[in-house]
């Protein structure tokens, strides 16, 4: 489908551009959200006749945004989660926590415009894309902790996710971390052991 845009949109465009983009994201996104209209005589006449305001209303919400930008960028948000020794969480942090989490802090954000791939579902200090306009972006971190305290620690640089080893990995020593006499003693050991499976056999 051809639409004509409203408002920047990613890699599409700027405002006024005509561009092709597949019908889904078109009724789906583009549309109902009013970030552009679909290309026809009568809208790009509409279009040209409402362009100045339509430059004014993104210029104020760019200016609004970019206001926004100046007390979010480089924030850090504490989020206490419940997790296993690994750091792993029995839940996760979702983009809605993180926005409540930004909404509770004073910030004027919506869910929509943080930017997270996936739910967040380890401990540790992660980074968080914020889209408050199609030209303004920022980015916070989320510290997710067991508790405050492990919170101040993580911010202070230490790394509370340890690794789980189970009993077979800790016992199992890395070829390439043995010194030769331990190569040699390790095959031998195991030579042995071959031998003694095959004598009880």
């Amino acid at each position: 489908m051809k639409v004509i845009l409203l408002e920047r949109v990613g890699r599409l465009g700027a405002i006024g551009d005509e561009v092709t983009v597949k019908d889904g994201f078109a009724r789906n996104f583009l549309l109902p959200q009013g970030k552009a209209l679909r290309a026809s005589d009568s809208n790009r006449s509409k279009f040209e006749s409402e362009r100045q305001t339509i430059e004014a209303r993104n210029a104020e919400r760019r200016s609004e945004a970019e206001k926004n930008a100046a007390s979010l960028d480089g924030k850090t948000i504490v989020m206490v989660r419940q997790a296993g020794e690994t750091g792993q969480l029995y839940g996760s942090v979702s983009a809605r926590d993180i926005a409540d989490a930004l909404l509770a802090d004073g910030a004027s954000i919506e869910r929509n415009q943080v930017d997270l791939e996936g739910p967040i579902k380890t401990v540790g200090l992660h980074e968080v894309s914020l889209h408050l306009h199609a030209e303004v972006s920022v980015t916070v971190t989320v510290n997710v902790a067991r508790s405050s305290d492990e919170a101040e620690r993580q911010a202070a640089g230490e790394n509370l996710a340890r690794k789980d080893y189970n009993d077979e990995e800790e016992a199992f020593v890395s070829l390439a971390d043995m010194d030769e006499d331990e190569y040699d003693a390790s095959e031998t050991a195991s030579a042995a052991s071959e031998v003694e499976r095959q004598q009880d056999a």
